[in-house]
């Protein structure tokens, strides 16, 4: 089979070197001119994704992945399948911003040609592939879905890291916008994903939704736990050993407390959800509660007017350098709002980076309070030397062990 992957990002790519290493014929398309460079030259674009690099050197050196910024030409050429992963951005209240989106669809309507499936992979609010994707190519080529070209939608179902690992491990879920559509995308998607169970959805719209009630059950499960922490610290209990206790039973799945929901998924997709469901009481509640953890984490500091507060981490998650979300913004506003100096450290960062973000960089000065944001793996070797002088440290994700710091009072959600 040949197939065009638009948009080689952290999924995309990962994505078009599956299916080239399943022995199919790939063009990858971006607008970014290194990451096209990189591709071709058989390189990673970006660092963390476990066997990317070796998998790249393999199938660009044998022809079977090459990457060009022209999407229309790749369409052009007649592809049996177009995968489209662009980043579906959004504003501070996780509305979304479709201009990238629109973009490529017109990118790819332009170049269409019968015959071939388009694939959306994006997370998108439900009734998008339908009412926006699939007019929007007509539009452009002229052709009509369902007797010229196909549509589906095939949520992605993978976690950035471990890509490959995650194709081979989960079913893949397709939707058509017809059934002779939906039944060619699970067949060309069966072509690259041996082994994995490939699932109709019987609509497009039942596989968009599945996509955000994946997401919104994970919100709310850890605005639950967030809320059992807050009360475990009223009582003075560990809600760790309270959840691990809960969970020893086969009908409990608690999840884990911590400072922050972060990240380009679980803060966004249950807003995409309540676009589409309003009235829904439990997902709008479980967004108020992740969203107030940081002003919950600076709680935990005391009063901290007149102090030097240190972030430790701006990731939005450990071993991943991205910020999307990320609880370090908020946890800033409000350690300025209620009069500290911040400034931030982050392995992942240089000072110009933080910069670029918002953030003072920490030069190493002593600091008061500390907030433990992101569980990078390098905090777990601070020591208090590391800190001079501080004096209260809220480990907001339970990486440290307080019998290492004696002399700092060391404070985790939830737990004594």
């Amino acid at each position: 089979m040949r197939a065009v992957v638009v948009a080689l990002g952290k999924i995309g790519l990962p994505l078009a070197a599956q299916l080239a290493r399943t022995g199919h014929e790939v063009v990858g398309c971006d607008i970014d001119p290194r990451v096209v460079e990189l591709v071709n030259a058989g390189r990673e674009p970006f660092p963390g994704e476990a066997e990317l690099g070796d998998v790249l050197r393999e199938v660009v050196g044998a022809g079977r992945l090459r990457a060009t910024p022209d999407t229309r030409a790749a369409v052009a050429a007649g592809p049996d399948l177009v995968v489209l992963v662009p980043p579906l951005l959004v504003d501070v209240a996780a509305q979304p911003d479709w201009g990238i989106l629109d973009a490529v669809i017109a990118d790819v309507g332009a170049g269409l040609q019968p015959g071939t499936t388009v694939a959306l992979e994006t997370t998108v609010p439900v009734g998008t592939t339908r009412a926006r994707l699939a007019p929007a190519l007509e539009a452009a080529s002229g052709l009509r879905e369902g007797e010229d070209f196909h549509v589906v939608f095939s949520p992605e179902r993978v976690f950035s890291g471990r890509v490959f690992a995650d194709l081979a491990a989960y079913p893949k879920l397709v939707g058509g916008l017809s059934a002779a559509g939906e039944a060619r995308g699970a067949e060309l998607y069966a072509r690259f994903l041996p082994g994995v169970e490939v699932r109709a959805m019987e609509g497009a719209e039942a596989a968009e939704l599945t996509k955000l009630v994946e997401t919104t059950y994970r919100d709310v499960n850890i605005a639950l736990a967030n809320e059992f922490a807050r009360h475990a610290d009223a009582l003075g209990l560990d809600v760790q050993a309270v959840i691990d206790a809960a969970n020893s039973q086969p009908f409990s799945h608690v999840h884990r407390p911590g400072v922050a929901v972060g990240g380009h998924c679980i803060p966004v997709y249950p807003r995409f959800y309540l676009a589409g469901d309003p009235g829904a009481r439990l997902p709008r509640v479980a967004r108020e509660v992740n969203e107030g953890m940081p002003a919950y984490a600076v709680d935990l500091l005391g009063d901290v007017a007149g102090t030097t507060a240190l972030i430790l981490g701006v990731a939005y998650r450990g071993g991943v350098k991205e910020t999307a979300f990320s609880g370090a913004f908020a946890l800033r506003e409000e350690l300025e709002r209620r009069g500290a100096r911040v400034v931030a450290s982050d392995p992942l960062y240089d000072a110009g980076e933080l910069a670029a973000l918002g953030f003072s960089a920490w030069t190493g000065e002593p600091v008061d309070v500390a907030v433990l944001q992101a569980d990078h793996a390098e905090y777990t070797q601070l020591t208090p030397a590391d800190l001079p002088g501080l004096r209260v440290l809220v480990d907001g994700r339970g990486t440290l062990d307080p019998a290492a710091w004696p002399r700092v009072d060391v404070r985790r959600i939830g737990r004594p």
